[in-house]
């Protein structure tokens, strides 16, 4: 839409400025993004976050709603709701978004920050401050609008893996199912005498563990028990998991779907992978260790949680993708710590679940651990069987979370300077895995592992350092990255936008024509990046220039 249209539209979507909508110009995000308190966006998203949730408009005037467009720097919707999560705390990513527009004469954009309310009794805080929003100014939470949500009771919403099935009975659930049930449960509650778990009837023992509530068969009863043909009583929800093995191609060369009761099925889905063994020499030994491919624990824990954390309601199934050389499982719903950083810094259980009942029955049947050391876990193992860190891929604008977990290993003499360098912790090394692998770190990361000489580069675009190379014979990749790689790249788009004429082209062309070249570690984001900063490389070279978007060739073809 034009720059009219959408001033019209914003002016009837977002009349008024009150407690639940604000307008801010924010001409650039790297400024205000996270600046001053009180000041920048999010202190703002704290202040609508603590009353009713509500919606932040940037790049408009405050008070005529004149656009005046902002510049989003690096950040795209993806990075700025998870910088977001990460720097407003207790902010859920539940309902969290950002809907961009960019005006189709002037090519201004303007972002529509959505904003969920506060979770129960908990205040969100930016600077380390609760904010509210008073008039026109931003003031510290008031004792009384703090203590009414202090005062709030736990569990507002309702848990819909707690809700009664119509017309359900014990006769939907499977007796293997329920015996096993019982058996873990006993394992778990180890202080209550078996013999007295073993007397409960089965109604007894399903409101014991939690999947019974007056006598009513809950949603997590049949997703953990019940009889494959009783999965159609919780419709429209789908509740499955779907194992495919895919080829080197990304072809899919078998598959199977799987259903309830999951507390069976989980093992007959494991069963499908081809978990290798693997023999690996160490050092200062002629006597191999031989592990498997994946750990069993990894294996089993995430696909756990998937079960655990799915967000029934978007009728998605849970996917578990066998590539070679790596475990692809991807599930829907938003991550709720946020981040994989404050999951992996939380040593305690997790404060609240999206499915408390289910997750409640899972611990009772040893399927997960209320402790909520899963990851962390996942994590140390992957470290100490020299394989590459799972991936965690958090789309909070999709409500998608995807795991990648590695069957690889990694350079080996790389490997072994990280666990033999004792000033290394084991976050130092999952970020210098994530610098391997291309992904993007957080810009106080990067400028710590910079300082310490362990990478180098500008961000966000960081190698392994130079030294690390060299002691892990990766030379030839880091020539390739810091030099062969990028002039290839040049050139083609060059060629491309020569071939364009007249009539230029657009950036995203340029990219999908350099698909096969860009880098396959990088993100897709990285290599938008990439592009980007090439194509500003030429104009700065006065090979290319820009106009309305398209970009066209100021050289001839040789």
């Amino acid at each position: 839409m034009s720059e009219l249209e959408l001033q019209q539209y914003l002016l009837r979507e977002y009349p008024q400025e009150n407690a639940r909508c604000e307008w801010k110009e924010f001409k650039n995000l790297k400024n205000s993004f996270c600046g001053d308190e009180k000041d920048d966006v999010i202190s703002y998203v704290s202040a609508i976050a603590n009353m009713e949730g509500g919606f932040l408009v940037m790049g408009v005037h405050d008070k005529t709603l004149e656009i005046v467009g902002t510049d989003t720097y690096n950040y795209d919707r993806q990075k700025a709701i998870l910088r977001l999560t990460d720097r407003c705390a207790n902010l859920s990513s539940e309902g969290l978004d950002i809907i961009e527009y960019i005006t189709s004469d002037t090519q201004k954009r303007v972002w529509v920050i959505r904003i969920p309310k506060h979770l129960p009794k908990r205040p969100v805080y930016a600077h380390d401050k609760a904010w509210q929003r008073i008039e026109d100014s931003l003031v510290e939470l008031t004792p009384e609008r703090l203590n009414a949500i202090l005062d709030e009771p736990l569990f507002t919403g309702s848990d819909w893996s707690a809700e009664i099935v119509p017309n359900a009975t014990i006769d939907d659930l499977d007796e293997v199912a329920i015996a096993k049930a019982r058996v873990m449960f006993k394992k778990v509650h180890s202080r209550i005498p078996a013999e007295e778990v073993n007397a409960w009837s089965v109604p007894e023992f399903l409101s014991n563990a939690g999947v019974m509530i007056d006598g009513g068969i809950t949603r997590a009863a049949i997703i953990l028990l019940g009889k494959p043909v009783s999965v159609f009583k919780l419709r429209p929800a789908v509740v499955r998991v779907t194992w495919s093995l895919r080829d080197e191609k990304q072809d899919v060369v078998d598959y199977e779907h799987f259903t309830v009761p999951f507390i069976l099925t989980v093992d007959q889905i494991l069963a499908k992978v081809r978990n290798l063994t693997m023999r690996e020499m160490p050092g200062g030994t002629l006597f191999p260790d031989v592990m498997q491919q994946y750990d069993d624990y990894s294996m089993r824990e995430i696909l756990h949680n998937c079960i655990a954390h799915q967000d029934y309601t978007l009728q998605e199934r849970i996917n578990l993708v066998e590539n070679p050389g790596f475990l692809y499982y991807a599930n829907g719903g938003s991550f709720i710590p946020g981040t994989v950083q404050k999951a992996l810094a939380t040593h305690g259980p997790q404060r609240h679940y999206r499915n408390e009942c289910l997750c409640n029955a899972m611990v009772n049947f040893n399927m997960i651990d209320i402790v909520g050391r899963g990851i962390r876990k996942i994590f140390n193992q992957q470290w100490e069987r020299r394989f590459p860190m799972p991936d965690y891929e958090i789309d909070a604008a999709k409500k998608e979370v995807a795991v990648r977990l590695y069957g690889n290993a990694i350079n080996e003499k790389y490997t072994k300077l990280l666990k033999e360098n004792k000033d290394l912790s084991l976050e130092d090394c999952i970020l210098l895995d994530a610098v391997q692998k291309g992904h993007r770190l957080s810009e106080s990361d990067a400028k710590n592992l910079l300082e310490r000489g362990l990478v180098e580069g500008e961000y966000p675009d960081l190698t392994i350092s130079l030294s690390i190379a060299r002691q892990t014979k990766q030379l030839p990749e880091y020539t390739k990255v810091k030099g062969l790689e990028r002039d290839k790249i040049k050139q083609m788009a060059l060629q491309f936008i020569q071939n364009a004429g007249e009539e230029g082209t657009r950036r995203e062309f340029v990219i999908e024509y350099l698909r096969e070249t860009l880098p396959a570690r990088n993100t897709k984001e990285q290599n938008q990046r990439l592009v980007g900063n090439i194509l500003a490389e030429m104009n700065n070279e006065g090979l290319v220039i820009q106009k309305d978007r398209n970009w066209y060739a100021t050289t001839s073809k040789d």
